[in-house]
């Protein structure tokens, strides 16, 4: 369980931490191109968004990896999936439709959680 925990959580942490990133670094008019949301939220929620992401994926692997408050992995990956279904409304709400990608984070996010609990 532990190799699968890591093929999961790994990839999910580098995306969340890189988009998370790239939401608190970069400015709307460079967000634009690949999310086109971000016109609809203040900026401050933007930022927000993005520290939000980043301390999730460090919360999927701080904790397994030091072996303190491995619970808190689950935790993380729960709030990703709450993350997911909250970018799905956003999006079924806005002009854009393209949820493909939301729906593999939501469902990567929930197999992490079912590995999270079974470290």
């Amino acid at each position: 369980m532990n190799i699968a925990y890591w093929i999961v959580a790994g990839p999910l942490a580098l995306f969340y931490f890189y988009a998370g990133t790239l939401k608190v670094i970069r400015s709307r008019d460079h967000l634009r191109p690949m999310m086109a949301w971000v016109d609809r939220i203040p900026l401050p929620a933007l930022r927000a968004l993005g520290a939000v992401e980043i301390l999730g994926a460090t919360g999927l692997i701080l904790p397994p990896l030091t072996g303190i408050a491995p619970a808190l992995a689950a935790a993380a990956a729960i709030g990703f999936v709450l993350l997911q279904t909250g970018a799905i409304a956003v999006h079924l709400t806005g002009e854009d439709r393209r949820i493909a990608l939301n729906a593999a984070l939501t469902v990567a996010a929930a197999v992490t959680i079912w590995l999270a609990v079974r470290l």
